[in-house]
């Protein structure tokens, strides 16, 4: 049973943890913006027909996924004013994370592109689209079937990985858990309520990357169904 005094110092805690997790959200949705267009591009590039910018490409993909997020944090936060560039905390953790998962989802949107018959983009090419009208119009749309629950899965882990923000003061969950178990000595506390709240704000996540695989599943088994009915 949770105590008198424990329910107070939760009514202190939970206005400050609150205001952090809107901070949390937002450099969540910023980050997945930035990662999203970011790795479209990547995707695309990895496609060209230029060989530099496919190696370009490529070469980041292997890189951001070779080397820890931490890391990448660093190089942005401290390793930019070498060049005389001082981003802010919370704007150096967007970037960061944008820039990290472009290149995973990157590889997401390629893996979609690909699932989608290479003959379609001839088809489109045939009756006079140009390869940037057949990937627009023709192959993206199809493929959102095999992309839309990764890149949901994608949204969950950035959520949860902004805490590595707090290494570097961005205003986050974490940050301000740190913060409150340094002043009232009770960690233990301080990071279950912490855990119990980026619970709640990724489950909801959850539950649309499950309704997204099973909208995906079920609108395959009834194109699957269609041609055979017939």
């Amino acid at each position: 049973m949770i105590s008198p005094r424990m329910l107070a110092l939760i009514g202190e805690w939970m206005p400050q943890l609150i205001e952090a997790a809107g901070y949390t959200l937002k450099m969540t949705v910023l980050a997945y913006m930035l990662g999203a267009v970011i790795g479209l591009a990547l995707a695309l590039g990895g496609m060209a027909r230029q060989r530099w910018i496919v190696i370009c490409c490529r070469g980041y993909i292997e890189f951001v996924r070779g080397t820890p997020t931490l890391t990448q944090l660093f190089l942005v936060y401290f390793g930019l004013t070498s060049f005389g560039i001082a981003l802010p905390s919370f704007e150096a953790a967007v970037v960061t994370l944008g820039l990290h998962y472009a290149a995973y989802m990157a590889e997401i949107y390629r893996s979609g592109i690909s699932s989608v018959h290479g003959g379609q983009q001839e088809a489109a090419q045939a009756i006079g689209m140009t390869r940037g009208e057949a990937m627009r119009y023709i192959i993206l749309p199809q493929s959102l079937r095999v992309i839309l629950p990764p890149m949901a899965n994608s949204a969950i882990s950035l959520l949860k990985d902004t805490s590595v923000a707090s290494l570097i003061s961005a205003p986050e969950i974490m940050l301000r858990a740190n913060d409150l178990a340094s002043q009232y000595y009770m960690p233990m506390q301080l990071y279950l309520i912490t855990g119990a709240m980026y619970f709640v704000l990724a489950y909801p996540l959850s539950l649309g990357v499950r309704y997204l695989e099973w909208l995906t599943s079920r609108g395959h088994r009834s194109t699957i169904a269609g041609p055979a009915a017939g």
